[in-house]
């Protein structure tokens, strides 16, 4: 294929990205019927000629010469619209073996099908729990698939796999969606999502609830560079209300809110929680409704953060607030092997603000719901740490200690600490 031709099919990929530009090569004049299609191209950093400052449009190009314009037209893929991306992407699979000699090892190529885009992640973890519960040696890998229907739309999907290597007993090791859900976009700025989706609350990793599974239901957000915020109604998949009654005879569905706004010199952000059903005694939290406000404010590599919850329902004898205050520095970075975090808070949880299914992974929380405990309050330290060890592989570590419980039914506490090691791809 002469190499003037190629450019003009390139240069159809990139129609509408880029204003007429000024021709560069002196051997490419205005007459030419591809002078357009060169001098866009050229200015778009797609195409390069050569020292001399020619083109040379009329000769053959090479299959690595074109692995090149594909590789850089990869790099602008999201200017383009649906039609030119699925073209972009079969010839990334015609050219695969001279853009991996490229180094273009990009999730545009290994990742992507046609308009799927594949990704994952694995974990290997030791668990070192509290409240007389038997350590645990686990292993995660989750799979995760995005389905590009249109322009405004997506279905994306998590498969995850749970192995127990202690217990060593295949029949209980379990395959299931962790999230299935569509999103579809309104403008470049609100989102309406249905399915089975994340949702966090609480600083540290989504401290009262941040559980993988998320919740089954709907949600529509905003955001933008300064504000943000969400409104949803569903299930939350590992919450522990009922504990005391039967589950399935029990409506345990809640409607959220989540709101922030990046002041620049601090975030501020704030929550909101109502349980259907009814309020009962004990632990769970139905017809319960909670209040929640935390503020971050950066200093330097350091982060200074607190947040305070309120349970409104007057049933839970005075203990319906909870709290925590620490301090975190750095931030470990995937790509960057080297980079690394800490951070360190105080936490003081009532049973009545707590509603399972936290995102930490010690397990102390669960003095507040464990019924050979049945605790009123806990208190605890807590110390987070993460290290890119290599690229995309990263150490992580959690340390509860200093645990106190109220009016549980045993006062014998302990520390709880895990180690991972995490990797995606």
């Amino acid at each position: 294929m002469k190499k003037i031709l190629a450019i003009a099919a390139a240069a159809a990929l990139t129609a509408g990205v880029s204003a007429f530009a000024a021709n560069p090569f002196s051997d490419v004049s205005t007459d030419d019927w591809a002078y357009q299609a060169v001098s866009d191209l050229s200015d778009q950093g797609v195409v390069e000629g050569y020292p001399d400052g020619t083109f040379k449009g009329e000769r053959n190009i090479t299959r690595y010469e074109l692995a090149q314009i594909i590789a850089r037209l990869m790099a602008k893929e999201d200017q383009l619209n649906a039609e030119q991306r699925a073209t972009l992407d079969k010839l990334a699979g015609e050219y695969a073996d001279e853009l991996a000699n490229l180094g273009v090892r990009v999730s545009n190529l290994e990742k992507k099908v046609g308009n799927l885009y594949w990704s994952g992640d694995a974990r290997m973890r030791y668990q070192d729990k509290s409240v007389d519960a038997a350590d645990s040696w686990n292993g995660r890998m989750r799979i995760n698939v995005k389905g590009q229907v249109n322009e405004s739309t997506y279905v994306n999907g998590k498969m995850a796999y749970d192995m127990d290597f202690k217990k060593n007993d295949p029949s209980k090791d379990k395959v299931y969606m962790q999230q299935l859900f569509v999103n579809h976009n309104f403008g470049k700025d609100v989102a309406v999502r249905l399915g089975r989706q994340p949702i966090a609350f609480g600083d540290q990793g989504g401290w009262l609830y941040g559980d993988a599974n998320g919740y089954d239901g709907a949600q529509i957000a905003y955001n933008n560079a300064k504000f943000g915020a969400t409104v949803g109604y569903g299930r939350l998949n590992t919450s522990d209300n009922a504990l005391e009654i039967d589950p399935s005879a029990v409506d345990h569905d809640a409607l959220f809110a989540k709101a922030g706004y990046d002041f620049g010199f601090a975030k501020l952000g704030a929550d909101y929680v109502k349980f259907d059903g009814d309020t009962n005694e004990g632990h769970d939290q139905l017809g319960a409704e909670l209040y929640g406000v935390n503020l971050t404010i950066p200093v330097q590599k350091f982060n200074v953060f607190g947040e305070y919850w309120k349970n409104t329902t007057d049933n839970y004898d005075g203990y319906d607030t909870a709290w925590n205050a620490g301090l975190s520095y750095g931030a470990a970075n995937w790509k960057k092997p080297g980079t690394w975090d800490l951070s360190i808070a105080y936490n003081d949880v009532d049973y009545g603000t707590y509603f399972g299914g936290t995102g930490l992974q010690t397990n102390v929380l669960s003095y507040l719901s464990d019924a050979k405990y049945d605790a009123a309050n806990v208190t605890f330290w807590n110390a987070i740490a993460n290290v890119t060890l290599q690229k995309n592989v990263q150490l992580h570590a959690e340390y509860a200690f200093d645990v106190d419980t109220e009016k549980a039914k045993s006062d014998k506490t302990q520390d709880a600490w895990t180690v991972s090691l995490n990797y995606i791809f």
